[in-house]
């Protein structure tokens, strides 16, 4: 696997994944065989100094399933009792692996103030920006204005509704800015411009993941000026069974965020198809 963040190989990959239990440990209760569930990655150590502060997404000792552990892209996987989350009659499984990056996005939610009406700037239309803009209409946003190079993704965000898809902030009127800037790129040039398009007491969200040696540089006297909150969200933390929620009551369209499906056999063409970056969210359906 390329990438600085690759896993320790030799590894089963796949932490975005949801399937049928066909088998239970003796202490398991609450869960059945033939039940379909969603899988929270996460794996906390419980007893470090951030979980014991309700922190575990900064835990010391973390693991994840498909990243440290043995994960999804498998016929078969273990995974905790606390980790799984119910489907519902109506949300298929093979869709539900969807509910993982969903999750991350309700963190991201967590760390954002809740106020009606704020203008929302989302850099990058993939599937975390598209999620992000899916969650910014539900809380009650006023407007949702989309950045991003790839007309593909743009249009896509368009079919969702946002309030506008542009390849340039500077394309928009938004002379007093944006209440809330979220970077779902971890480009650099993305994350500078973002900050300059925050507008007073506004809050800029860092999302995206960035590269180790990316370097951002900031005005510390506009940050004080104009009172501006940055902030960042990490994973999952408490936030899994909400996300769950939502994908059961239809707050994502599986045939909008899924382009591709590949069975287990093609995971080196969809490695392959994600790497020259066609589509949105690329299944594999062992």
């Amino acid at each position: 696997m390329d990438g600085e963040f690759a896993p320790a190989y030799p590894i089963v990959p796949g932490h975005e994944f949801a399937g049928e239990i066909v088998a239970l440990g003796a202490q398991v209760t609450g869960h059945a065989v033939g039940d379909l569930v969603a899988v929270d990655p996460s794996l906390y150590c419980g007893y470090c100094y951030y979980c014991k502060r309700a922190r575990g997404n900064q835990c010391e000792n973390w693991n994840a399933i498909g990243v440290t552990r043995s994960g999804g892209a498998a016929e078969f996987v273990a995974a905790p009792m606390a980790n799984l989350f119910k489907l519902p009659p109506h949300l298929a499984a093979r869709d539900a692996a969807l509910i993982e990056p969903l999750s991350c996005a309700v963190r991201g939610f967590d760390v954002l103030p809740r106020r009606l009406a704020d203008n929302f700037l989302i850099y990058g239309s993939g599937t975390m920006g598209l999620m992000m803009l899916e969650l910014a209409k539900r809380a009650g946003a006023a407007t949702v204005s989309m950045v991003d190079l790839n007309p593909e993704r743009l249009a896509t965000a368009t079919r969702l509704g946002c309030t506008a898809a542009v390849t340039s902030a500077e394309e928009l009127d938004a002379p007093r800015g944006w209440d809330v800037v979220i970077d779902c790129t971890g480009a650099a040039a993305a994350i500078r411009d973002g900050l300059a398009r925050v507008g007073r007491g506004g809050t800029f969200l860092q999302f995206g993941v960035s590269a180790y040696d990316a370097r951002v540089e900031i005005e510390p006297y506009e940050i004080s000026r104009r009172e501006i909150t940055i902030t960042g969200s990490m994973a999952v933390l408490h936030s899994f069974d909400r996300a769950g929620e939502l994908m059961a009551a239809g707050v994502l369209d599986p045939e909008v965020f899924v382009s591709h499906r590949f069975p287990l056999d093609d995971y080196p063409r969809a490695l392959e198809q994600f790497r020259a970056g066609v589509g949105r969210k690329i299944l594999i359906e062992p």
